[in-house]
């Protein structure tokens, strides 16, 4: 599945959730577990009653919308492999998804975040957090994209301090991009390296979790959600937070929507201006709340 449209690791995970959740409903459905020639003779109807069951179980429509191409995916597999056919799922419809705007921090709340430090011993598993968490704010990167990195993507040491250095990535849809790393960011970077006790080589992932093995999503969104909580910070605030924040804290500061976009690694402009949507809701919000003539 992931190699001809380059999915994501987690997307790949999430695509899989969905088609077991999928079959399961079926098992339910159907009064059996599903055979291949069950899977070829579902209609609209089959599908249609899982989407109002995937409803009734409290999914959001963004969830289920996922899910949606999650399956289409799937029988696209079938068809491929002439394992089954099945052309009802072409029709069925996606779930609209609710027109939701990015919740970055504000830039208090950021700094205060990174100030904090981990919550975590010994010593090089807080600077690691910390490094983590500085990719992400300061220089927007996907929880993902962070911890795919291997030693070799960025230098142990890379000319003068202070120096700028590039980092070239490869985000979703396998598209390129480079981004900036300042000097915050490496020095973030160098100290959680330095303090680190598994050995270094080219290959091994930049991240490593307490057993030596590649650091997985869920430890570093739970060290986040720690510190949220210890510093009293919302429930939104979350490691795609901080790349919504890198994103919003950028296009208030600069204005250019272009070079944020290319930073990002979105595809189409229209996702970046999302951003200046936050902007003008909170702008609005704010004059709401101090404007004199406001009642």
């Amino acid at each position: 599945m992931r190699g001809p449209r380059r999915l994501a690791p987690l997307t790949i995970r999430a695509y899989l959730d969905d088609t077991i959740h999928f079959l399961n409903f079926l098992k339910d459905h159907l009064g059996r577990a599903p055979s291949l020639e069950d899977l070829g003779g579902l209609d609209l109807r089959d599908f249609r009653s899982w989407l109002a069951h995937r409803h009734g179980k409290g999914f959001s429509p963004s969830a289920s919308a996922r899910a949606v191409s999650a399956l289409r995916a799937f029988f696209a597999y079938l068809r491929h492999e002439g394992l089954c056919d099945n052309d009802a799922i072409a029709l069925l419809k996606t779930p609209k998804r609710a027109a939701t705007l990015p919740r970055p921090l504000s830039e208090p709340a950021a700094a205060r975040l990174i100030g904090a430090g981990g919550t975590a011993a010994p010593d090089w598993v807080e600077a690691r957090d910390l490094a983590a968490i500085m990719l992400l704010y300061g220089a927007g990167l996907r929880i993902g994209e962070a911890l795919a990195l291997s030693c070799a993507d960025i230098p142990a040491a890379s000319g003068q301090a202070g120096a700028m250095t590039n980092l070239r990535l490869r985000g979703k849809g396998g598209r390129e991009r480079i981004v900036p790393l300042l000097p915050a960011v490496m020095e973030a970077i160098s100290r959680y390296r330095r303090l680190c006790p598994w050995p270094e080589t080219p290959e091994r992932a930049l991240f490593l979790g307490v057993r030596g093995k590649r650091l997985r999503p869920e430890i570093l969104q739970k060290t986040v959600r720690g510190l949220r909580r210890a510093l009293g910070l919302p429930e939104s605030v979350t490691p795609h937070a901080l790349r919504h924040s890198f994103a919003s804290h950028l296009l208030a500061a600069s204005g250019d929507l272009r070079a944020v976009q290319e930073l990002l690694g979105h595809a189409s402009l229209s996702s970046t201006q999302r951003y200046t949507d936050v902007d003008t809701a909170a702008l609005l919000k704010t004059y709401d709340r101090t404007h004199p003539r406001r009642r």
